[in-house]
């Protein structure tokens, strides 16, 4: 930057003395901000990701007792899934590669005929009662123990799912009004080590006799699979087992065109992109999305520092780079999903993964991963064993729940060009992305746009905003932890624009306003915290 250009960031720093804030700040707090320009462009859409960008899963283990899989009827977990619609429900994880389906009333006409399933009132029959739904989240307490031992051991039981746990899962995502994706095992092979489909056939025509629309995935992480099972699938074998699946689909009415998504590949190492190269090979023909997982982190050897590090969030991008280029070259214009994703790996973090500190790696994950051209991002996990989830044990939503719920409302699918730089350059602790506003949940005029921030740093940043937005009223939603500082970070409970953040009872979630704000050049983010800035009369070439 010439002299000259710094004399005069300088002076309209100096001559500006508008900025917005929750509160009075002492001089000492004035000198300490960090002063952040942001260079954009309103012209053109940069990217446009799926209107169900942020998904979510439940992780299989809630089948490992089919009875865990009432909590699915709970009317505030219902509700509580609702708030993020649209969305695709991944159901699947390690645990699906160790499931078989066992119909206990497959050939049974009387089940076809009087199951409460068929009624039209089936959400409101299918309700959890709170006596039920208290001892069933103590007994999922202890059962979480025993998963993460057998996690820990790499030694998992062979599980077996009815009827019940398929219309129960069914039944939650289509009273959410979610998209079911259902994970089927891979790991039942022939002795020539091909895919053995008839339990996956028998559960597809139970599906279709009920009628129920749902995607399908195949396997989870073959990378792992030798071991977790001792069991070696090459990326060859593995596109052609999804070629036999895509073939059972088109043999049925109702799953003729339904999504296959797939193979659901960890983070690309050496061996990994060979197997995801052997799998495009072979099998990219038979899916509409090439799915893989990303981590930043090992759960269980991390730190706060970690989850405040910009170094560790870029490395979203380079895995990014790797594997995008790999579908690229094998099948161009074949969409890219994060199939899972989350924090950290081995379950999360404890004490940091479901806490105010995991969101700076989820908001930045939505805006990095958006930027980067990731059609569909599906969170780890809405509900299951681990820490990485976004409701706790007693079904009450976590900081990154209402942090998913305010991008779902206010974030559209399309991404617009935006750059932070303070006076040294680019800036590291302040992090920035803008997108077209949801026109589908606002009544905000057309041309709306809205950024969202996340600063690292335990000192404020003031955000000059550009002079062809500056006349736009602003409505900032603007989240911190409960406790301030560092010790905040830790915290389970987290605040919008000063106010403490729960559901006002099991069937009604708070109405999440912004706070208005008078047109003007600067906005302020506070220290260790993420925001969302509604410019409604922004006027955007590329969102009208």
């Amino acid at each position: 930057m010439s002299g000259i250009l710094i004399l005069a960031f300088v002076i309209s720093i100096l001559s500006h003395g508008y900025y917005v804030g929750a509160s009075v700040r002492s001089a000492r707090d004035e000198v300490n901000f960090e002063s952040v320009n942001l260079n954009v462009d309103l012209s053109r859409v940069l990217k446009r990701v799926n209107e169900r960008f942020l998904s979510v899963a439940i992780d299989a283990s809630l089948v490992a007792e089919e009875k865990f899989m009432y909590l699915l009827t709970s009317p505030k977990l219902r509700t509580l899934a609702k708030a993020l619609s649209p969305a695709f429900l991944r159901f699947g994880g390690t645990r699906q590669d160790f499931m078989t389906f066992n119909p206990a009333f497959l050939h049974s006409n009387e089940y076809h005929k009087n199951s409460v399933f068929d009624a039209d009132d089936l959400c409101e029959r299918l309700e959890l009662p709170p006596i039920l739904e208290e001892r069933l989240k103590q007994e999922w307490a202890l059962q979480e123990v025993l998963l993460q031992k057998e996690d820990l051991q790499r030694k998992y039981r062979s599980v077996k799912f009815t009827e019940y746990a398929v219309d129960l899962l069914y039944s939650f995502t289509n009273c959410s009004g979610l998209d079911l994706i259902f994970g089927l095992n891979e790991l039942l092979r022939t002795t020539g080590n091909s895919w053995d489909s008839s339990n996956a056939r028998t559960l597809i025509q139970y599906c279709e006799s009920k009628q129920y629309s749902m995607a399908w995935e195949l396997g989870n992480e073959p990378n792992s699979y030798e071991k977790k099972a001792g069991i070696r699938v090459n990326g060859y074998q593995l596109g052609q087992d999804f070629i036999q699946l895509r073939r059972i689909l088109q043999e049925s009415k109702l799953y003729h065109d339904t999504g296959l998504y797939g193979p659901d590949i960890s983070q690309p190492r050496e061996h990994r992109r060979d197997l995801l190269e052997g799998f495009l090979e072979s099998g990219a023909e038979a899916i509409d999305a090439c799915t893989w997982h990303h981590y930043y982190v090992n759960g269980r050897h991390t730190s706060l520092n970690d989850f405040l590090d910009p170094e560790v969030l870029n490395t979203l991008a380079l895995k990014t780079h790797e594997v995008m280029e790999t579908v690229d070259l094998a099948s161009p214009g074949k969409k890219v999903w994060l199939g899972e994703t989350s924090s950290a790996y081995g379950g999360g973090a404890e004490g940091l993964s479901d806490t105010f500190v995991a969101g700076f790696m989820w908001l930045d994950k939505l805006g990095l991963g958006a930027k980067l051209g990731l059609d569909v991002v599906i969170r780890q996990v809405l509900i299951g064993s681990g820490t990485y989830h976004l409701v706790d044990d007693n079904l009450d939503p976590l900081p990154d729940y209402w942090l998913s719920v305010l991008y779902k409302r206010l974030v559209g699918p399309e991404v617009l060009s935006i750059e932070a730089f303070s006076i040294l350059g680019k800036t590291k602790r302040v992090r920035v992305y803008l997108h077209c506003t949801n026109k589908k949940s606002t009544s905000y005029k057309s041309g709306a746009v809205t950024l969202f921030a996340l600063n690292l740093s335990k000192s404020p940043a003031r955000i000059a905003v550009p002079a062809m937005v500056s006349n736009s009223t602003v409505e900032a939603f603007v989240l911190q932890s409960e406790q301030p500082g560092e010790e905040g970070l830790y915290s389970k409970s987290v605040k919008l624009n000063g106010e403490v953040l729960k559901m006002v009872d099991d069937r009604t979630l708070p109405s999440l306003q912004g706070t208005p704000l008078a047109a003007g050049e600067h906005l302020r983010l506070p220290g260790y915290s993420f925001a969302f800035y509604l410019l409604s009369e922004a006027q955007a070439l590329a969102c009208r």
